[in-house]
């Protein structure tokens, strides 16, 4: 699979810094929304090729399926907090 360099990608960035900052869960919609990303399970899957520890649950909330992002673990020494894009 190719994916793209964490260090030379603003998109992975900027999603690897929301889920930082959410300390928790964040849905498919609410991770969209804030790291501006459009295919959210293709961008986790890049961080996860990156180092990411990433897990993905699903549930169904008012009769509709949700799918809930929670990072475990940065890629090693890496907090998006503190770089620039």
């Amino acid at each position: 699979m190719h994916h793209a360099s964490l260090s030379s990608s603003p998109r992975l960035l900027r999603t690897l810094r929301v889920l930082q900052e959410a300390n928790g869960e964040l849905t498919t919609y609410e991770l969209s929304r804030k790291a501006e990303i459009c295919a959210v399970n293709s961008v986790i899957a890049e961080l996860r090729q990156n180092g990411a520890e990433i897990t993905c649950r699903q549930a169904v909330v008012n009769g509709q399926r949700r799918f809930f992002y929670n990072l475990i673990k940065s890629p090693e020494g890496y907090d998006a907090r503190t770089q620039t894009n």
